[in-house]
C-alpha cells in the first residue's frame, strides 16, 4: 500500500486548490459562540506539519456546555505531511481510550448519515468524549485505511491529496458520559455545514 500511494501522490504533478483560512471560521455557529482559542505550540506544529490549523473552545448559549474544536488542514501529503490520528496522539499525552467505536450521525446538509470515529478517553479520574473524522472533498471517513485509499485513488483522478482531520472533545462531567456524547453529537451536527463551505470540495 504504502508503494502504491508513493507512485499515486509522490510521482504525479500536483493541483492544489485554493483554501480559506481556517481563522475566518465562524466564532458564532448557531447557539455556539467561541470562548478561547489556543495558538499552536512550534514544538507541535513542527510535529504535525499540517498548512492550516484551527483550536478553539466554544460554550453553548446558556454556558452549561463546551466542546473542543480541533481541524489540521494539509495542502498536500505529497512530502510526507499526513494527519496524526488522535488515536496515536492522544496516548502520548497521557489519554488511554476505554471505549472506541463507530458511529451513524444524521447532520444538515449532508445527503447521507456520516460515519466517523467516537471513542472515550480516561486520564486518571478524567474522562472526555472525542469524535473524528478525516474530511475530503466533501467526503467523510472515519477509517485510517480508508483514507489512504481514497488518498490514492484522489490522486490518480483529480491529482489532489489534500485533507483534513476533524476533532471535537467534549469533557465528562459527573460521570454521565450519554450526556457528553449527546453534546459531542449537537455540536458537530451545528457545526458541520460551516465545514463543509470552509474546506475544498
Amino acid at each position: 500500500m504504502q508503494a502504491v500511494t508513493y507512485y499515486a501522490v509522490a510521482s504525479r504533478s500536483e493541483h492544489i486548490p485554493a483554501s480559506i483560512p481556517l481563522r475566518t471560521f465562524p466564532q458564532r455557529v448557531g447557539a455556539w459562540s467561541m470562548e478561547r482559542e489556543f495558538p499552536m505550540e512550534k514544538e507541535v506544529q513542527d510535529v504535525l506539519r499540517a498548512d492550516d490549523t484551527l483550536n478553539r473552545w466554544y460554550v453553548n448559549a446558556g454556558r452549561t456546555a463546551g466542546a473542543s474544536l480541533f481541524i489540521a488542514f494539509f495542502k498536500t501529503q505529497r512530502f510526507g505531511q499526513a494527519p496524526h490520528s488522535p488515536k496515536n496522539c492522544l496516548p502520548g499525552a497521557g489519554w488511554v481510550p476505554v471505549e472506541d467505536h463507530r458511529v451513524s450521525l444524521t447532520v444538515p446538509g449532508a445527503a447521507a448519515p456520516l460515519l466517523i470515529n467516537d471513542y472515550i478517553i480516561a486520564h486518571g479520574d478524567e474522562q472526555s468524549v472525542v469524535l473524528y473524522w478525516y474530511q475530503s472533498h466533501g467526503r467523510v471517513i472515519a477509517r485510517e485505511v480508508q483514507a489512504k485509499f481514497w488518498l490514492v485513488a484522489d490522486a490518480l483522478r483529480y491529482h489532489r491529496s489534500d485533507t483534513a482531520l476533524v476533532r471535537i472533545i467534549v469533557p465528562v462531567a459527573g460521570n454521565n458520559t450519554a450526556q457528553a456524547e449527546h453534546t459531542a453529537m449537537e455540536f458537530t451536527r451545528t457545526i458541520y455545514p460551516d465545514l463543509v463551505r470552509q474546506l475544498p470540495r
